[in-house]
């Protein structure tokens, strides 16, 4: 390289001229020396670095970069409805009415060789659909309906952008642990279940759990039997639903009530978020205080004995209220009833009861006063063991509890929540 060829940083517009001018020198010659072929691709670089900087290329909407295409190719408004699903959504999209759908952009990706992030507002990828999600089967109207989502006209359109987002919000891909959809898992074995509900309703609860801001709050072996028993306490008092959730939350325990979808036979859950915050999920579907305690308790007992640390599991229970019920589900279930049955009616209350052997209104009554419960309690435990239950109707507390909870869309745990004391 000669002393006049020397390269020089670029800082004028003179500088740049210069170095565009060196360039076509060096293009234009048929053969160029290792050092003349160095100085090419230094200046290219140069060049391409001050331009970059101060002419800045103007920035192409994904409309800009389809309409190019279309022309590129010859293609009519016709030929772009027949890929992306009729005339008006074409017509809605090339008017910029219409954002493109993730499903357009792979089909259009697909077609027209077009890198998908030209295609996307933020100019990145498109995300990956989680392979336990079957798009074509999610409930995403259903979940509009109940207001988890926001319904729009075109939903539709937009299920997998709307699933992408749920499973953001409950925590991303792994926010459901992969326990949760092997076979014999705790994710429920009924045949006849749909388990895209079932995940759609957890990725909603978890979305739920983690608005609360409970992380960092709770601490490991909390959950345990006497924890259980101060929980069932509560239930003594008219309010006891929403003093428990107070109770949890100040735990950091996120108790979290949501209707459940068609076809998932669903009751309760237990599991955690990613931030490592413990959830109990509730349907509420029978909407009575007895199986609203002894599923609350139930999975607490998951909670508490099989995974206290997070293990990566999901527990997910069709209760009968006030019992077992669980002879054919395993080990961990008959543990969980254990723990619940004895924080609800510890077994030095229930032994030798009158109330076992003769379920008047007054023994009933005399036991729940003892044993520091709501009377429900006891009737669903009587019914329970005889098997009946069309005995002590009027204790059930039915159409309360959904009441207290579902319409309380803040989250509000000032409060200390002490248990009562005997009386």
């Amino acid at each position: 390289m000669t002393r006049q060829n020397r390269i020089r940083p670029i800082r004028s517009k003179q500088d740049l001229v210069a170095a565009t001018a060196r360039i076509n020198v060096l293009m234009d010659k048929e053969v160029r020396s290792p050092e003349e072929h160095d100085e090419y691709l230094v200046l290219a670089d140069l060049v391409n670095s001050y331009e970059a900087e101060h002419y800045p290329a103007p920035e192409l909407s994904p409309l800009d970069v389809l309409e190019f295409h279309l022309e590129r190719l010859e293609m009519t408004p016709d030929d772009l409805a027949s890929l992306i699903g009729g005339r008006t959504k074409a017509s809605e999209v090339l008017r910029g009415e219409r954002e493109l759908t993730l499903s357009m952009v792979r089909i259009l990706h697909r077609h027209f060789k077009i890198p998908a992030d030209w295609l996307l507002p933020s100019g990145e990828g498109p995300p990956t659909i989680p392979d336990w999600v079957d798009l074509d089967r999610f409930p995403v109207a259903q979940m509009a309906k109940r207001g988890w989502i926001k319904e729009t006209s075109d939903l539709g359109d937009r299920v997998e952008e709307t699933v992408m987002d749920l499973v953001g919000g409950a925590g991303g891909r792994d926010a459901l642990p992969q326990a949760f959809f092997r076979r014999k898992s705790g994710a429920r074995r009924n045949a006849r279940v749909d388990h895209q509900a079932l995940r759609a309703w957890c990725l909603h609860v978890l979305c739920q759990a983690r608005r609360a801001g409970l992380e960092g709050i709770h601490r490991a072996g909390t959950i345990n039997p006497e924890f259980l028993r101060d929980t069932a306490r509560l239930s003594a008092f008219k309010e006891g639903p929403k003093l428990a959730r107070e109770k949890l939350a100040r735990h950091g325990i996120a108790l979290v009530t949501a209707s459940a979808l068609p076809n998932t036979h669903l009751d309760g859950a237990a599991l955690w978020t990613v931030e490592d915050v413990p959830v109990v999920g509730m349907t509420l579907r029978n909407d009575k205080l007895d199986g609203f305690w002894f599923c609350l308790l139930h999975e607490l007992a998951h909670l508490g004995r099989h995974f206290p640390n997070g293990s990566g599991e999901v527990f997910m229970d069709d209760l009968r209220p006030g019992g077992e019920g669980h002879e054919r589900d395993g080990e961990r279930e008959r543990e969980a009833d254990e723990w619940a049955r004895e924080a609800l009616i510890p077994s030095r209350y229930w032994s030798g009861r009158p109330a076992r052997d003769k379920p008047t209104r007054r023994n009933v009554l005399s036991l729940a006063r003892e044993a520091d419960v709501d009377p429900a309690v006891v009737a669903a435990r009587i019914r329970h063991e005889r098997n009946n239950n069309r005995i002590l109707p009027q204790f059930v507390g039915a159409g309360k509890v959904r009441r207290m909870l579902m319409e309380e869309t803040s989250w509000d745990f000032g409060r200390d929540v002490s248990p009562p004391q005997s009386t």
